[in-house]
């Protein structure tokens, strides 16, 4: 599977799910079980290979501000729900994770960040079409720390200066821009 057949299917199903992470993952493993299992096991190295690529603290930072607060496992499931915003938006983040206050057309923390289901789809559709787990990916180890500079996430003034547009449309006039977040944010 080439690069651009794994983002048509990712873009593909997103839409057809209107948006609904859940819908979106159970479209996916429905859409990647009619492929054979080379194919999907190539779209698990696919979405692998970006889900490590934004292991950054710029784009932890990001989740942070939109989510305002991102745990480990809330990161993680983050970086799914970046991947299956399709392939401008994840690219456009990687390059400067800033501009989501600009490829976002809309972002409802209580729906959006999330889509945890959607990392597992490749692993769901393999066990349906072969019985069995997917194989190894044999892909680079992923680094224990994310990569880059981390910015304290505890100082909003840092979070503001650092993601400017984000923090002027996600986080000023809500209410959420004065609010203490703890030091494991929020799951």
């Amino acid at each position: 599977m080439e690069e651009t057949e794994f983002w048509e299917i990712v873009d593909r199903t997103r839409e057809a799910a209107g948006g609904d992470p859940d819908e979106h993952a159970d479209l996916l493993v429905e859409q990647l079980s009619t492929l054979d299992p080379v194919a999907v096991t190539d779209f698990a190295r696919h979405f692998e290979s970006r889900f490590v690529r934004a292991y950054r603290w710029d784009v932890w930072g990001a989740a942070w501000v939109l989510l305002d607060g991102a745990s480990d496992d809330c990161f993680e499931n983050f970086r799914c729900w970046l991947i299956a915003q399709g392939r401008q938006v994840f690219e456009g983040t990687l390059h400067d994770p800033d501009a989501l206050a600009e490829l976002l057309t809309r972002f409802d923390e209580e729906t959006d960040g999330e889509a945890e289901d959607i990392g597992y789809a490749a692993f769901d559709a393999y066990e349906q079409l072969t019985g069995d787990e997917l194989p190894e990916l044999s892909l680079p180890e992923a680094p224990s720390e994310p990569l880059g500079v981390p910015v304290d996430f505890e100082d909003e003034r840092a979070l503001a200066a650092v993601y400017p547009r984000l923090w002027e449309r996600f986080r000023e006039g809500t209410g959420r821009a004065t609010r203490r977040v703890s030091g494991q944010g929020l799951a």
